[in-house]
Formats: C-alpha cells, structure tokens, sequence
C-alpha cells in the first residue's frame, strides 16, 4: 500500500506543480528565446511519458529508500540531487549544442527541477509515512 500512495502521490504534486511552473514561467522564458523551435500545443504522449519514468526512477532510486529509512532528509537530499542531475544533463547539454539556449533557461530549469524533485520526494514519503507509520 506505502507503494502505491508513494507512487501517486509524487504524480500528483509533481504534475500540478510542475504545470503551475511550466505555464507561468518556463513557457514565457522558452519563447523569449526559442519561440521558432515550440509547439503551438503540448504532445501529450511524451509529456505523459516522461511524468511516469520520471516518478518511477525517483520512486525507486529516492523515495522508496528514504522511507525504509524513515528520513524525509533523505528524501529531500536525494531528490534534489536527482532533480539537479536530471534537469541538468538536459539543460547543459542544450547548452552545449543549440545555438539559441540562452543561460537563464538553463538556470531556471535546473534550480526548479532541483526543488520540484526535492519537494516531491519528501511529500511522497510524509505521504507514505502517514498511511502506515513506521
């Protein structure tokens, strides 16, 4: 049961944060810079795809330990180290190589998925405490 609260509850909070972030700050910050490049719409597949690796991975690499552990330090360190590195090779390596990825996108982007990571883990494993404690 701790699995599946674990699991949703980390999709809920990542996706209705996520979405608040996306809609008012990173879409205007990724316009200014790359408007050619963007959707008019959203691709609803890879978007659903990526919310589901993404919880899964920090599910099992994060929260799951954090809460055998008992540490919602744990889960917040962890998820902020697996947000930063995860937003980060995405955002350093477009950097690297697209002519127009201007550095603000890419500090934006990192620090937000450092936190939404860190915050979501540690929502996750309150959650999972509180449904069946210790």
């Amino acid at each position: 049961m701790q699995m599946v609260v674990l699991f949703v509850v980390q999709g809920l909070c990542f996706a209705v944060l996520d979405a608040a972030m996306l809609t008012r700050v990173m879409q205007p910050l990724f316009r200014q810079h790359i408007g050619s490049l963007m959707l008019d719409g959203l691709r609803i597949g890879p978007a659903v795809g990526f919310y589901i690796l993404y919880i899964a991975g920090l599910t099992l690499l994060v929260s799951l330990p954090a809460l055998r552990a008992g540490s919602l330090l744990q889960a917040a360190m962890g998820g902020a180290i697996l947000g930063a590195v995860a937003y980060g090779t995405y955002e350093l390596t477009s950097h690297a190589i697209m002519k127009d990825w201007h550095i603000r996108m890419v500090l934006t982007d990192m620090a937000w998925g450092t936190l939404l990571s860190a915050l979501t883990a540690t929502v996750g494993v309150a959650a999972a405490r509180a449904v069946s404690p210790g």
